[in-house]
C-alpha cells in the first residue's frame, strides 16, 4: 500500500499509533538516515583509498594516522547503525516496528522521534539498563 506523507507532516499523539501514515514518516526517516550514512561512508573510502600517508614530518604522520584511525572506529559504529536501521525496516515490513520487543506496548512518538532504532519502551530499557548495572557489578 502506498501512503504519501502531508507536507511538514509530524506524527502526533491525537493520532492511532503507528497508523499508515506514522508509519511511512518513520519509514522514510529511516531510509533517509540510512542513505545519509551511506553516503558518508563513500566518502571515507574514497579519502582512504587515495594512498598512503605523505608527511614528512613524524608528528604530522602520526596526526594523520590518528585521523584516520578516528575515522575508521567512525564508520565501524555506522556500519553498525546502518544494520540497526535495517533491522528496524525490517520490523516495519513484518508490522512490529514502534512496539516494545518485551511488552508489545507502544514505544512513543517522542522515543522513536529521538531514536528511530528504539526496540524498547522507556520503562523497559531502564529495567534493562539496571539489570546490566547489577550483573556488571557481579
Amino acid at each position: 500500500m502506498m501512503v504519501t506523507l502531508p507536507p511538514d507532516y509530524r506524527p502526533s499523539e491525537d493520532e492511532e499509533f503507528m497508523n499508515p501514515i506514522q508509519v511511512e514518516y518513520f519509514r522514510q526517516k529511516l531510509l533517509r538516515w540510512r542513505g545519509d550514512l551511506l553516503k558518508e561512508a563513500d566518502g571515507t573510502l574514497a579519502s582512504l583509498s587515495e594512498g598512503g600517508i605523505h608527511e614528512a614530518d613524524i608528528t604530522d604522520r602520526a596526526s594523520v594516522e590518528t585521523d584516520r584511525a578516528l575515522e575508521l572506529r567512525t564508520r565501524d559504529r555506522a556500519r553498525k547503525l546502518i544494520a540497526k536501521i535495517d533491522q528496524a525496516l525490517g520490523r516495519i515490513e513484518s508490522g512490529t516496528y514502534g512496539y516494545c520487543e518485551e511488552t508489545d506496548e507502544p514505544i512513543g512518538l517522542r522515543r522513536l522521534e529521538a531514536r528511530p532504532i528504539a526496540t524498547l519502551s522507556i520503562e523497559a530499557q531502564e529495567r534493562h539498563e539496571r539489570m546490566e548495572r547489577v550483573h556488571r557489578d557481579d
